[in-house]
Order: structure tokens, then C-alpha cells, then sequence
């Protein structure tokens, strides 16, 4: 057929998928009714905070504002819909940045689970994403002519956004229900940190390394990364030291000089350890920074860091501080320099690498 012809025809197939679309009746779920996965505090200002209301003025206005920001908040459900939709309303009106593309930080980003898997990388594998176009009403497809059966699917929030409202829609006559982990799988992973944390910059809300590491154990990840502002401050560390997750990781390196690595981190861990007195706490070291490789102080800067972590370590466990574990960063990003967008903030392949790194260390934790 003519390349003409084959565009007519498949613009005219767009159309008429488009139509049948539009003329489908769906049933909307607000996903503040179900209930979320990944939240830390039910008392929070706002549905989909991070912080309880109780921290505003109290942490630092950034570190507020941030909060709002929808990281790591997922609805797991499961149902029988051959496509699924997505509604959904935005804090900001700026759906991007100049480095991370709508998709990551406004978008809605949708994982199935495939029960066939025996890698546990490939047990929670992508199907569909909504991409923003506006502040209010955002609507897309996020997939469709899925097979019949019932299957459980994980829905990501906006990174780098805050949401006011979020649907999910399925056609009328399919059913829908939230799942609900065991007690055991369900006490989460709380992860502390940065704009890396947070998931700067991944290309989709699933993309962010918590994300990956929640799927990969089939765990709650609650996100608590806070862009620039991961600064392990004595009220975030109380705020950790009220939650009670499976296990704590400590990712603030990037955020620090190695000054206040020194200064804040074992007070941060005592803190959380005079609450916990068994929970297993993972401080991570600072990413190597990509151009370290050939600037001499960009190296010296994230090795001092690191040589304030571990020697933090060693004086925490030397006073007897039991369950805590130690991850050199050398690894995390790999040993191309390819992994980041900027030198600092991971693309999809770098978060994808920290999975790799961490999981192992979290799973053998966990058991």
C-alpha cells in the first residue's frame, strides 16, 4: 500500500478508536476515597501531603512547600477493565522543568503486575502513562485493549508536583478493588533524602528509585525526598523517628557538605533509634558525581562527604548502635558517567542502577 493511503489509513483508525473511546461510559473512583499507598501521617493538611499539618511551621518553608509535592503516593488496585483511565488536577500550573519532562513531574505513570514473572525486576512491568497538559482536568487514556482477566495494577502520583484531585476510570460494568497488602508486607521502607530521592529527574513517576525498590520488594516505599532540602535537620529527624516502617534509608548526602555530615547525621540516627531501638537504619553514601571521573574538586567534594558518613558509622556502631547498615556509593550510578542528566540528578538508567544496588541490601535486611 502506498504510504499515503497507509496514513490515511491509520489516522482514520485513530478516529474511529477515538470515538469508541468517547463514547464509553466510565465509572470514576477518586483515589482519596480508596486510600493511597506510600503516606507517612493521615493527619496532613492537604489528602495527598507528605507531612503531617503539624509540620508546617515547624520544618522549614521549604522543606514545607516540597512536601507538597505527590512523590511516591500510589493507589495498588486491582480489576478486571479492558482500559483504564486517569482524571486529575494539579497544585502548579508548571507541569515541567528545564532537565524533567512533564511526564515525570505531573504526569500519572501505570504498572501491572506480571504474575508469570520469576525476576523480581520484571514482577511489576509498565503499561500506560497520562501526560499533563494543564493545570485543571487533566484526562487521558493511560491503556487500553487489555485481555480479559482481573489484574493488579499500581498507579504513580506527580513527583515534582502536588495534586488537588485524582480519578481512576474504568468502563461501567467492570469491577475495582483496592488492594490490601498483609501485615507483614505491608510495613513500608522509608526513604530520607533529596532531589534524587524525591525523583530528579526520572522520565515517569514509576522511574524514581523508591518507586523501583517498592515494586521490586512489593513493599510500600514512602518518599520523603525533598529537593535541595534534604538536610537532616533535628525536626525531620523527629518526624522519621514517629513513623514505624520495616526499615529506614538515609540518602542525604547530596544535600550536605561534609561539615554537616558530621554535625547531623548521627544525631538524626540516634533520633530515630531511641524510638526504634531494633528497626535497621541504612545510611547511603553520596553518588559519585559523574564529572569526578576528570574534575579534581568535584571528587574531593562528594569523597569528603563520604569519609564523614563512614567515619560517623564507625562511631555509632563502635557506641553500640545495633541494625545499622552501610552503603558505599561507588556503585549507585555505575561507572559510565552516563546515568545522569546534569552530572548529579539520575535519568531512568541511573535510578534504575540505584534500584540495583540498594534492593539487594534492603531484601537480605528484610528477611
Amino acid at each position: 500500500m502506498p504510504l499515503p493511503a497507509l496514513l490515511a489509513a491509520a489516522a482514520l483508525g485513530l478516529l474511529l478508536l477515538s470515538t469508541l473511546e468517547a463514547e464509553e461510559e466510565l465509572k470514576w473512583y477518586d483515589l482519596q476515597e480508596l486510600g493511597v499507598e506510600g503516606k507517612g501521617w493521615t493527619d496532613t493538611e492537604s489528602y495527598y501531603d507528605r507531612l503531617p499539618a503539624r509540620a508546617k511551621g515547624v520544618v522549614r518553608d521549604p522543606v514545607w512547600n516540597l512536601s507538597r509535592n505527590s512523590a511516591g503516593l500510589c493507589l495498588r488496585f486491582r480489576t478486571d477493565a479492558r482500559s483504564i483511565h486517569g482524571r486529575w488536577s494539579l497544585l502548579s500550573a508548571n507541569l515541567d522543568m528545564n532537565h524533567m519532562p512533564s511526564t515525570g513531574v505531573s504526569g500519572l505513570d501505570l504498572y501491572a503486575r506480571d504474575e508469570t514473572a520469576t525476576d523480581p525486576r520484571l514482577a511489576w512491568r509498565w503499561v500506560g502513562l497520562g501526560r499533563p497538559e494543564k493545570q485543571e482536568g487533566n484526562q487521558a487514556r493511560l491503556v487500553t485493549g487489555l485481555p480479559e482477566g482481573t489484574r493488579e495494577y499500581l498507579l504513580y502520583l506527580p513527583l515534582y508536583n502536588g495534586v488537588t484531585k485524582v480519578e481512576v476510570g474504568v468502563p461501567v460494568g467492570a469491577n475495582l478493588e483496592v488492594v490490601k497488602l498483609d501485615e507483614q508486607s505491608a510495613r513500608p521502607i522509608v526513604i530520607y533524602g533529596t532531589s534524587i530521592t524525591q525523583g530528579g529527574c526520572a522520565s515517569r513517576c514509576g522511574m524514581a528509585y523508591p518507586a523501583i525498590i517498592g515494586r521490586r520488594l512489593n513493599r510500600p516505599a514512602i518518599n520523603l525526598g525533598f529537593s535541595g532540602n534534604g538536610q537532616a535537620e533535628p525536626e525531620m529527624a523527629a518526624l522519621l523517628a514517629e513513623l514505624d516502617p520495616a526499615v529506614y534509608v538515609l540518602d542525604c548526602l547530596p544535600n550536605l557538605s561534609a561539615e554537616m555530615t558530621a554535625e547531623r547525621i548521627e544525631p538524626m540516627v540516634k533520633a530515630i533509634r531511641a524510638a526504634h531501638p531494633q528497626t535497621p537504619i541504612v545510611l547511603v553514601e553520596n553518588i559519585s558525581y559523574q564529572a569526578g571521573w576528570l574534575l579534581p574538586g568535584t571528587k574531593d567534594f562528594y569523597v569528603s562527604k563520604n569519609e564523614a558518613l563512614k567515619a560517623g558509622y564507625e562511631r555509632l556502631t563502635a557506641a553500640g548502635v545495633a541494625n545499622l547498615y552501610y552503603v558505599p556509593g561507588g556503585d549507585l550510578l555505575g561507572d559510565d558517567s552516563e546515568a545522569t542528566v546534569d552530572g548529579t540528578h539520575a535519568t531512568d538508567l541511573g535510578f534504575w542502577r540505584m534500584a540495583g544496588v540498594l534492593t539487594p541490601v534492603l531484601r537480605e535486611i528484610l528477611k
